[in-house]
């Protein structure tokens, strides 16, 4: 993997900015010397926190092609170039399979999935353009490794950045650039993610996902990160070149159990042979 050490100076994208992981992670890369871009679909909140961490805010919709396009040009017109870009917007809301609409998968897979696509397709030609090369960063989620009810759309779309970045980062690495991409795969985080329909466009009224909510106990059960936390856990993958960013160790036993499960169909496959 292709490590990326020296940020001061440099510039960097930030979707999803405006709260949460975005936030956090855009507060650090301002730490580290960048120059910042928040892009967010929430106006006021991507105001705000534009102002108060010393960034850009750009309003941008990552479901919206032409839209990171604009994110990407109002970013080159400004700075010149982009090192680090940070695909992090995302929607959160839960619904089991048979409950889905259409217009459900489409508003999630519209913003977890092609949100991360249509920031790769339209920064990664300008971070290779770059002598000193850059980093992409795509936010997957611990759910992007295991999956379980009722988060079949998240996890579907989440799987999906997995499974993306996996293969960009190896193309990257057969073409010994100097771009590298790190997925983050986070789990309990103080965000705003679990009440995402309240930015859910109109054309996608109606369906099955309904906000994400926790019972006191279920809540109190969790280890929370803040975002700063997990905003210096992404820094440090950028500069390590880090594949893979996860945020809780704890985590892994169901993600093992599903490893198992798979090595033992392989198993079976071979006895047969």
């Amino acid at each position: 993997m292709s490590a990326y050490p020296d940020l001061r100076g440099k510039v960097a994208v930030v979707t999803g900015g405006a709260s949460g992981i975005g936030k956090g992670t855009a507060r650090q890369l301002v730490a580290e010397g960048m120059r910042v871009i928040i892009a967010d679909i929430e106006r006021d909140a991507l105001e705000r926190t534009a102002a108060e961490i010393g960034a850009v805010g750009i309003p941008t919709d990552v479901s919206d092609l032409d839209s990171v396009r604009a994110l990407a040009r109002a970013a080159t017109d400004r700075f010149g170039a982009v090192h680090v870009v940070f695909n992090n917007a995302g929607v959160g809301p839960i619904g089991r399979i048979a409950d889905l609409t259409i217009e459900d998968w489409q508003w999630m897979l519209g913003v977890n999935l092609f949100g991360v696509i249509h920031g790769v397709q339209t920064f990664l030609p300008i971070l290779k353009a770059n002598a000193d090369g850059g980093h992409i960063v795509n936010t997957a989620s611990i759910f992007g490794l295991f999956s379980q009810p009722p988060l079949a759309a998240y996890a579907v779309s989440k799987y999906g950045v997995v499974a993306l970045t996996e293969a960009l980062a190896g193309e990257l690495e057969q073409d010994g650039s100097k771009v590298g991409a790190t997925v983050l795969c986070s789990a309990t985080v103080q965000t705003n993610v679990a009440t995402s329909t309240r930015n859910r466009p109109q054309r996608y009224a109606g369906g099955g996902l309904t906000d994400f909510r926790m019972t006191e106990e279920e809540y109190r059960s969790q280890r929370w990160l803040q975002p700063d936390e997990v905003g210096a856990l992404v820094v440090d993958a950028i500069k390590n070149g880090d594949l893979y960013a996860v945020t809780h160790a704890e985590w892994y036993g169901p993600i093992e159990q599903r490893h198992r499960e798979i090595a033992a169909a392989f198993a079976r496959a071979g006895s047969t042979s």
